[in-house]
């Protein structure tokens, strides 16, 4: 019964969105995902263009994939409709595998995308497993709890780029490229957590807020001016920056790269600019998560960007 309505909604879905997607072209799904991101991703449109040639049609299509399932929860009225969809997407998958993917832009460039290269599928259906367990649990009560979310998406997602790239095999790139997807997810609840307060959700995990006495009310209403808040965004941010430090760590010790990153792999790491800038920004407004000013785009980060690809550093 459940596959069944899943299946419904997916046909409702896809009818409702992408209602001509049956002829849509290479062309134009290939465009839809780099809009997409360009639209909904800037900081990933913006190392895009460090990816080879020849596989920018294939990060486009996974970056899109990676939007489009981060989305879902903010997309849905209830649960249900939410979990439809992450069936929708998984049935996606076992059809792309068996040639006949569904008329659906994304999914079409993620059929080419493994008609050019090879992409492990477990670590696809690994995201959208997680994504599908937060619409039930949104909020982490423990940093361990968050910490499995992060290697889950963030950190998987790495994986699938290494992968993408040819560099899976490195051990150094692959750890490296896990500790960074862990920074990554805390960046992004950090910048989130204004927008998400005022809808009345607390993204930082209840063992950091109850630690540092944080009202969850107070911080609806007040924001920064909440008691404990600070402290709490601070502790947070402390091991989102540990695990950036520690990934730069790893690549510095690997003797076989000089210490940097081998020139293949810089683009993805080139994604560790945004979250080391917005840590740093973060620490210039002591933690107030809430400034204003964080809230907008910075000069820098085209020019970090550009010297991080160029340095193999980040």
């Amino acid at each position: 019964m459940l596959r069944s309505s899943a299946s419904r909604a997916s046909k409702a879905y896809k009818s409702l969105r992408f209602a001509s997607s049956s002829t849509t072209g290479r062309g134009d799904y290939g465009t839809y995902c780099s809009d997409l991101v360009r639209h909904r991703d800037y900081e990933a449109y913006l190392t895009s263009y460090f990816y080879p040639r020849e596989l920018k049609s294939t990060y486009y299509a996974l970056r899109a994939f990676y939007v489009e399932l981060a989305s879902v929860q903010e997309a849905v009225s209830n649960t249900m409709i939410g979990k439809m969809r992450m069936q929708f997407w998984r049935d996606a998958l076992k059809n792309i595998a068996d040639q006949n993917p569904p008329k659906h832009p994304i999914a079409l460039a993620l059929y080419d995308a493994t008609q050019k290269v090879k992409l492990p599928s477990y670590h696809l259906k690994r995201i959208i497993d997680a994504r599908d367990a937060e619409l039930e649990n949104p909020t982490h009560l423990t940093m361990d709890s968050l910490l499995a979310h992060a290697e889950s998406t963030s950190s998987t997602f790495n994986y699938l780029l290494l992968s993408m790239l040819s560099l899976s095999s490195s051990e150094t790139l692959s750890h490296a490229g896990s500790h960074l997807g862990v920074s990554q997810t805390i960046a992004t609840l950090l910048r989130s957590l204004p927008y998400h307060a005022h809808k009345g959700k607390m993204v930082i995990p209840a063992e950091l807020t109850a630690k540092h006495g944080v009202n969850q009310e107070e911080v609806f209403r007040y924001g920064g001016e909440a008691k404990g808040i600070d402290d709490a965004v601070f502790e947070f941010a402390t091991v989102a920056n540990d695990h950036l430090i520690t990934a730069r760590e790893m690549v510095k010790a690997d003797s076989t790269s000089g210490g940097k990153v081998p020139d293949r792999g810089r683009p993805v790491f080139l994604s560790a600019v945004p979250t080391a800038l917005y840590l740093e920004r973060l620490e210039q407004v002591n933690f107030d998560v809430f400034h204003p000013s964080l809230q907008l785009k910075t000069w820098k980060l085209p020019w970090r960007v550009w010297t991080g690809y160029y340095s193999g550093r980040f």
